[in-house]
């Protein structure tokens, strides 16, 4: 099945190319599977009026997160609400998770209980049942692995690949204040390894910091779909960035699409913190990862429906041109927008 006899790195493919390369030989054996590989979830038909949703993700310790500044409890609420992002981006709601996780030696039963805690707040804050999963030990640091199940009305359930040209691109929420964060909790972690007597300097960075280590999931934009009679022609979550994302819903949807720098919504707070770190705030916005937004597309005829949502924001347009992406800059400069989104697979 595999004949390549080359040494590749993974981050020459990276990870949906990755994916693709190892599963494009399978096929579907079942007709209740209405959605495999390929989009936030997989959609199975139990019979009804609504399909089954299913996502899986992991969290590896040194790759995902640092121990040095992730709190165990904030680490068990991401762990469950960044893969209920995937639910959501199929304008599904998510019902119950099981979680495995590898545990080293170096972990207590007290650090533990402190992880579950926070699964357990997730739970209770989303109305998610646990009901199971798996324990093993870790000879190399802690690992998290989270399958999420939801549903989602058969009418209502939205793919990646129903971009159309003239669509209205949008995206819910502010952008690039996860990666911030994560910036500044790598730079204090530098200055604590070099001085350990050095107090962080975090003040006034609340917002960001929570964008990182303690995520929400837009749940409520689905029940805002709802109430504003919406339904996306297209959705996705901003978890490796909105460049990345918007490549995925293109490719997907055989379109192109152009975006405008203007209307990025960035917060202020993002917008201060990348300019004191010397980054670009719109590259912040384009390439930063796990904000866990929603990148979606809608009927232009949906815009005055959407125009006066404050956490809603109109960013472009879907065009004909297939696998054109395009950024308008501020300055009057068309660019291409290149996916270079948050990658985990880096060695």
């Amino acid at each position: 099945m595999f004949e390549n006899k080359d040494k590749t790195t993974f981050e020459s493919l990276g990870e949906f190319g990755l994916i693709h390369h190892l599963t494009s030989s399978f096929h579907l054996h079942h007709a209740t599977t209405i959605k495999g590989i390929g989009d936030d979830a997989a959609v199975i038909d139990p019979g009804g009026d609504s399909y089954i949703l299913v996502s899986t993700d992991c969290l590896i310790e040194g790759v995902h997160f640092d121990f040095v500044y992730s709190p165990l409890k904030h680490l068990g609420y991401k762990a469950i609400t960044s893969n209920i992002s995937d639910i959501v981006a199929m304008n599904g709601k998510a019902t119950h998770a099981l979680i495995t996780i590898g545990m080293s030696s170096k972990m207590t039963l007290e650090a533990i209980e402190e992880f579950y805690a926070g699964v357990h707040i997730a739970c209770q804050d989303y109305g998610i049942d646990l009901i199971g999963g798996d324990t093993s030990t870790s000879r190399k640091g802690f690992f998290i692995s989270i399958t999420i199940i939801g549903q989602v009305n058969k009418q209502a359930v939205v793919y990646r690949n129903g971009a159309k040209a003239n669509h209205l691109v949008c995206v819910t929420g502010d952008l690039g204040g996860a990666y911030t964060g994560y910036m500044i909790l790598e730079r204090e972690k530098r200055l604590f390894m070099e001085n350990p007597s050095i107090q962080p300097d975090m003040e006034g960075k609340d917002y960001i910091l929570q964008r990182q280590l303690r995520p929400e999931a837009r749940k409520d934009v689905v029940s805002l779909f709802e109430t504003l009679s919406i339904i996306p022609t297209s959705m996705i979550d901003i978890s490796d960035g909105l460049s990345s994302e918007l490549f995925h819903l293109a490719s997907q949807s055989k379109v192109g699409i152009d975006i405008f720098e203007d209307k990025l919504p960035i917060d202020p707070i993002t917008y201060q913190t990348a300019r004191d770190l010397g980054l670009d705030p719109t590259t912040c916005a384009l390439n930063g990862g796990e904000d866990y937004e929603l990148l979606f597309t809608i009927h232009a005829s949906d815009y005055e429906k959407i125009k006066n949502q404050p956490d809603i924001t109109a960013i472009g347009y879907v065009t004909e041109e297939v696998g054109k992406l395009q950024l308008h800059s501020n300055g009057g400069l068309t660019h291409p927008i290149m996916a270079q989104g948050w990658t985990h697979l880096k060695a």
